[in-house]
């Protein structure tokens, strides 16, 4: 029968891994079909970023008692999952516990380490779920989040639950194995640990066939849950797990709001004031690139990384002084239009193996001109954002297109544009009485 459950186990560990690696290299030629850039900044400040905004989850804790359960799920999932490299090396050689002899003591220490978590994970997953569900706050009723996206966050809370009942279900039944001294059980006595030993009374009563049959089933579904979690995280916002780390590597370390100018405009300014400079013949003819973006693959790479790592928890729209307003424009929602037009591109790809016209753009059809005026480039988005997403970056670049390809901007812009134009100031006056005003 053993050798029959390392077969099993081997297969659906091969498949799990299959799926997953060609979900994660979909998701990175995705990312890759934005135009390239080059992140300013050192590698010393990059490290930084990461040590403090992935890791240390630094704005986070602008609000302490939230950053402090996130900070308990994130220890969970990083070193309850220690655990699984003892699973896994089970599941493949028939052991039992693998660890426990060469690590002695320290074992008992680390499992019970870990049930200290795994009850804290599920506590806070439950307080989660009632911030979420019961008390309503006012950043997860957004109309951004309808349908998927709210469903998303709750399977994700209840499947961690899940997970972290049949780990100290499993540590349960192993013990009282143990105890027992039932069969390959018996090799390594762990003694009780600190929280599984609770549910011993419910447990007592159950031969050892049963508790065996309990012990088997829970580990073959925290296996498989494990699994099934790993396949579901390209898929669901809490992808932000894996690409937080990369999303704050790569995040500008240069001053927040700094816009980029494009060089064709700064050109095409400075022959304006000196025409002597402006090209002739054939270099005045030869035709520029696109101003701003269009679709996704006018965006840049890191923004369509941001828009992969968006955590979906709305800190950005609560921040949005247009938000707050009650205009349309809500800088989470740009994120997520963002990735789900990027989606549809990919299996656009997927099915006809290159890009086929489809009629359809990530601006106009996803992200409205309504939304993109309602900015007021404040930086209230970029500053609040836990994983260092740019939605105002996106917004710009649109914007701009909006404005240059599409010469597409209200009446008051467009006198703005003309006075600029002609008299190099937003006002309708001669350059020549700029000074005039002095003379009163």
């Amino acid at each position: 029968m053993a050798i029959f459950q390392q077969i099993a186990f081997i297969l659906v560990s091969i498949a799990a891994i299959f799926l997953f690696a060609k979900k994660a290299g979909q998701i990175r030629r995705n990312i890759l079909l934005g135009r390239d850039t080059v992140p300013a900044g050192e590698s010393g400040e990059r490290w930084r970023n990461v040590l403090l905004l992935a890791f240390g989850q630094k704005k986070m804790f602008r609000n302490p008692l939230v950053a402090v359960m996130h900070f308990i799920i994130y220890a969970g999932f990083i070193i309850i999952n220690i655990e699984v490299l003892e699973i896994g090396l089970d599941g493949v050689f028939g052991t039992h516990r693998l660890f426990a002899g060469p690590l002695g003591f320290l074992y008992s220490w680390l499992i019970n380490s870990f049930e200290f978590l795994a009850v804290g994970v599920l506590t806070v997953c439950i307080i989660f779920l009632i911030r979420r569900n019961v008390l309503k706050i006012r950043r997860f009723l957004s109309k951004d989040l309808n349908g998927w996206p709210r469903s998303d966050a709750n399977y994700i809370l209840l499947t961690e639950i899940i997970l972290m009942s049949l780990f100290l279900l499993l540590n349960a039944s192993d013990t009282l194995l143990q105890q027992r001294g039932v069969g390959h059980f018996g090799t390594h006595l762990t003694g009780n640990f600190a929280f599984s030993s609770i549910l011993h009374p419910l447990l007592n009563g159950a031969g050892n066939e049963t508790l065996e049959a309990i012990e088997r089933t829970c580990w073959w579904l925290h296996i498989l849950g494990i699994f099934a979690f790993l396949n579901y995280l390209p898929y669901s916002k809490h992808l932000h797990i894996i690409l937080a780390f990369p999303n704050a590597y790569y995040a500008p370390v240069e001053p927040e709001g700094k816009m980029h100018n494009m060089p064709d405009i700064q050109k095409e300014v400075l022959y304006a004031m000196q025409p002597e400079l402006a090209p002739t013949g054939d270099a005045a003819a030869a035709p520029h690139g696109k101003f701003g973006a269009k679709d996704v693959a006018d965006l840049n790479w890191k923004n369509l990384l941001d828009a992969y790592s968006c955590t979906e928890c709305g800190r950005c729209s609560a921040a949005c002084p247009a938000n707050i307003t009650g205009k349309l424009l809500s800088p989470r929602k740009i994120m997520m239009s963002t990735r789900d037009r990027l989606e549809e591109v990919g299996r656009n790809i997927n099915a006809n193996k290159q890009f086929n016209d489809d009629g359809k753009s990530l601006l106009h059809d996803y992200i409205t001109e309504e939304e993109l005026r309602a900015c007021t480039t404040c930086n209230a988005c970029v500053e609040e954002c836990p994983v260092s997403i740019s939605p105002l970056d996106i917004i710009l670049q649109l914007r701009r297109y909006l404005v240059m390809e599409e010469s597409n901007a209200p009446q008051e812009w467009n006198t703005m544009f003309s006075s600029i134009e002609n008299n190099f100031a937003p006002w309708k006056f001669s350059p020549d009485d700029r000074d005039q005003w002095t003379m009163d």
